[in-house]
């Protein structure tokens, strides 16, 4: 009987048992998805930081403030430009405990930033140290700084000062701006595109804050032509104003504890002047 023609094909060479082992592919090294971990999922243009982890999904935020619930897959995720695979931190408190006052996730260890020419401008020095109470750690790390109108009267005068322009925006937070208000007039007399003007429908910078944080059912009902803050405080039976913005002041946390409108005002304007030019 003839041979059979050896065929060769692409497993048909000799086994060298003397040869090098098989090259064995490591696993990415684990990593603990700690809360404001930058990280980017490998495959995809989604890159941001780390907001919270259990045993199967890890939820990233963008650069642009939305969440994303992503599955935990071993080798799915670059840090530092390193493959990596994320797993749930060991303390589940860890993401709480990394959180600003305004809800953002904290960076851990960030220093103040070199201040940007834009600014952001409220109307009093209670606007102002509520503000700081709640973004202060977010304007810190953006390097944005709020200034004082003291008043609304001469917006149109500040802003020309001001000569706004690409990387020099302003942002404008008013009270009391709704429909027929002297405020909402002032308002419509600004048109410029780096400049923003956003506000709260509260007579008062005072009302933004929830009346249960305070400790009261609501706030009181004020007639017009009175001065509000008075006006509250004789309801209330409160003898000194000041004392008792530092009582509304002390009492505030976090951004849960005021008015949507106030918080999506003031999360509108450093949005717009720290948009990249």
């Amino acid at each position: 009987m003839a041979d059979t023609p050896y065929r060769r094909g692409i497993l048909s060479e000799p086994l060298d048992l003397d040869g090098d082992a098989p090259r064995v592919r490591r696993a990415p090294p684990k990593m603990a998805a700690e809360a404001g971990l930058e990280v980017e999922v490998r495959g995809t243009p989604l890159y941001g930081v780390v907001v919270s982890c259990d045993a199967a999904i890890v939820t990233i935020r963008d650069r642009m403030g939305r969440d994303h619930k992503v599955r935990l897959r071993d080798g799915a995720f670059d840090v530092q430009g390193r493959q990596v695979t994320l797993v749930r931190p060991k303390a589940a408190a860890t993401a709480e405990a990394s959180r600003t006052a305004s809800g953002s996730v904290a960076v851990a260890g960030a220093s103040a930033r070199v201040a940007r020419a834009s600014r952001l401008l409220v109307e009093g020095v209670h606007d102002a140290e509520l503000v700081e109470k709640v973004w202060g750690d977010d304007l810190r790390v953006e390097g944005v700084v709020v200034e004082l109108l003291d008043g609304a009267d001469n917006l149109l005068e500040i802003v020309r000062g001001f000569g706004p322009r690409p990387g020099r925006r302003l942002g404008i937070l008013l009270d009391h701006l709704v429909d027929d208000s002297k405020e909402s007039r002032i308002a419509a007399g600004i048109d410029h595109p780096d400049v923003l003007v956003t506000g709260h429908p509260f007579v008062d910078i005072w009302a933004a804050v929830k009346p249960s944080v305070v400790g009261i059912e609501r706030w009181p009902e004020v007639p017009k032509g009175q001065s509000w803050k008075d006006g509250v405080c004789a309801a209330l039976g409160v003898d000194d104003p000041r004392l008792f913005w530092k009582r509304i002041l002390n009492s505030v946390s976090s951004w849960t504890d005021l008015e949507p409108q106030l918080i999506g005002a003031v999360e509108q304007l450093i949005d717009f002047v720290t948009e990249p030019a």
